[in-house]
């Protein structure tokens, strides 16, 4: 199924805020975790069930719990009703088709992003959506599946790096949409050096396999566009300042990933126009390397032509010709052949055709 076209498997028509998983399974097991921390205290656990992080929820101290597949819609239910999260934002944590967006509600914010990664082996571009609710000392995250790239705000967290241990949610939820822009430039960096390796490539020796090289990195360059395109959006819509979970000190935060969502996309367009020059070279190369070959054979069409001339004028059938019975006529043909070549190279090489 292709990347940028989803098949929706809820029913058309269906009342909203029904719960209806949309899109991949992408994980066999629900995995709950969780980070406590108030200050020098920590604690960091995984979780049997949702209902055993209640208690650590307290003023003063901020409670993170990430959830590893979303495909459980009774356990988003029940997270639905534990914390007051309306059924519309649990419709659309389900859908993972859904655009990068926030919407503010009474009691929590609800942001919708997306993740993307770089497979290698394929050279292709993959994206997983990211749901946080924010909260007045709570962030839920929802993932598709294990494995995100959190690990650099774990560790800050872990070890009390900056000031993410006293900020609150707000600077969590900064945080983690920090790590997600941040890595957006990861992937750019290896869409730059697949151009740049295109590039020496097309210099070099342009070949057939190069139009789908340029096709594949155009395709991947549209799929990465749509997954960022929309959070210039999102963060310009937080930055607003009458949201009462951002607080203004986050807000300064949140200019700063805003900035860089700016340069990815720009950055994005820069590789387009690059790769439509490099589309441009490269017919031009196939061309000039065309014209090349229709030179060659033409030059050779066209020296050809006074040769055939001659060995059609001997080659008639008449008794009477004068070089037909003379002893040195064949050897004569043969040098007024070469003199007329040699002087038709000379002639081509002085008007630079050659």
């Amino acid at each position: 199924m292709s990347r940028l076209t989803r098949k929706s498997t809820k029913t058309a028509g269906s009342a909203p805020g029904t719960l209806i998983h949309v899109g991949e399974k992408k994980t066999d097991r629900v995995h709950l975790s969780m980070m406590h921390y108030a200050g020098a205290e920590l604690i960091e656990q995984s979780l049997d069930g949702i209902e055993t992080a209640l208690p650590r929820l307290k003023p003063g101290a901020t409670t993170w719990i990430n959830i590893d597949g979303i495909h459980d819609v009774t356990l988003i239910e029940q997270i639905g009703r534990l914390f007051h999260i309306h059924p519309l934002t649990l419709e659309d944590i389900l859908n993972t088709t859904m655009r990068p967006k926030d919407e503010a509600f009474d009691e929590y914010l609800f942001v919708v992003l997306k993740m993307v990664r770089y497979d290698a082996t394929d050279c292709l571009i993959t994206a997983e959506q990211i749901s946080l609710i924010l909260g007045e000392n709570v962030l839920l995250s929802f993932q598709e599946a294990a494995g995100d790239v959190f690990e650099p705000v774990r560790e800050r967290i872990r070890k009390g790096k900056g000031r993410i241990r006293t900020a609150g949610c707000d600077y969590l939820a900064y945080a983690l949409l920090d790590a997600i822009v941040d890595h957006y430039y990861v992937i750019l960096e290896k869409l730059g050096e697949r151009l740049e390796a295109l590039e020496e490539s097309i210099d070099e020796d342009a070949d057939a396999g190069m139009r789908e090289e340029i096709h594949d990195i155009r395709r991947e360059l549209i799929y990465l566009r749509k997954q960022v395109w929309p959070l210039r959006e999102v963060v310009a819509h937080l930055l607003k300042g009458d949201n009462p979970f951002i607080g203004e000190t986050t807000g300064m935060f949140l200019r700063d990933v805003y900035d860089h969502t700016i340069q990815a996309i720009d950055t994005i367009e820069s590789f387009r126009d690059t790769l439509s020059s490099l589309q441009d070279l490269y017919l031009s190369t196939i061309s000039n390397r065309m014209n090349e070959v229709m030179k060659v054979l033409t030059i050779i069409a066209t020296i050809f032509i006074p040769i055939s001339f001659i060995a059609g004028v001997y080659g008639m059938n008449f008794s009477h010709m004068p070089e037909l019975g003379w002893r040195w006529g064949y050897l004569t043909v043969w040098l007024v052949i070469i003199a007329v070549v040699v002087a038709m190279l000379l002639f081509f090489k002085r008007k630079k055709w050659l």
